[in-house]
């Protein structure tokens, strides 16, 4: 079941676009299972349940945190995750950075768009997020790397809504990568800038559509979540 729900979904994802099997909940026999089956990206959102499932799983496996993230829950995450998608402050990125920094790392990250109708999501909005990165306050962080943004769109069945704010944060990520190539052209910064994480079970397709780099798709992989 899980092997060929991964093997129907990447049949589909152009080329370029990856897929972040959101395992959250999920025991580590269901993880194994989509590994057999080539999957090697997953998302996890609680920093204690990724730190207990690394060591049981194979070493190549690429980590990625998905969830809100607190500031006291970043010294123990650093060491075991590949990118970070959800900063949503400056505040939380230079503590990343600064624990990255002790551990000897740099981390990727992604910044989190609010583009959506919904008070209860978290983010800077596309103007907010411009004037944070030609501010260049993030250039200082030496412990991570601006690697793109992400999003999240409304909880509805409004397929023009959804496509909108989609199509809002890819909009926003191509000016955010503009502002820092202008800022300077030779800055491996621009390069890094690639990512646009959107899309989940419901959504793909559209955010497919409207230029994801990255989509997050749990329950079409493992069912629903083991609360």
């Amino acid at each position: 079941m899980i092997a060929e729900a991964i093997q129907k979904i990447k049949s589909e994802l152009p080329e370029g676009v990856q897929l972040v099997a959101v395992s959250k909940f999920h025991p580590v026999e269901a993880l194994a299972e989509a590994y057999a089956a080539g999957q090697r990206i997953f998302g996890e959102s609680h920093v204690q349940e990724l730190t207990a499932k690394c060591p049981l799983l194979p070493a190549d496996i690429e980590w990625h945190f998905i969830g809100h993230l607190q500031t006291n829950k970043v010294k123990p995450l650093v060491a075991h995750v590949s990118l970070i998608h959800a900063i949503d402050s400056d505040h939380l990125l230079h503590e990343v950075s600064k624990q990255a920094l002790r551990a000897g790392l740099r981390v990727d990250c992604l910044l989190q768009l609010h583009v959506a109708q919904e008070e209860t999501k978290f983010g800077f909005t596309p103007g907010e997020a411009i004037e944070y990165v030609e501010s260049g306050v993030w250039r200082q962080l030496e412990g991570v790397r601006l690697a793109g943004v992400m999003c999240m769109a409304s909880n509805t069945d409004d397929v023009r809504q959804i496509r909108s704010e989609f199509r809002l944060a890819a909009q926003t990520h191509r000016q955010l990568r503009d502002a820092i190539a202008a800022s300077a052209a030779d800055d491996e910064a621009a390069c890094a800038f690639r990512h646009l994480s959107m899309g989940m079970s419901h959504d793909w397709h559209i955010a497919v559509e409207e230029g994801a780099t990255l989509v997050r798709i749990g329950t079409t992989i493992f069912g629903e979540r083991q609360y």
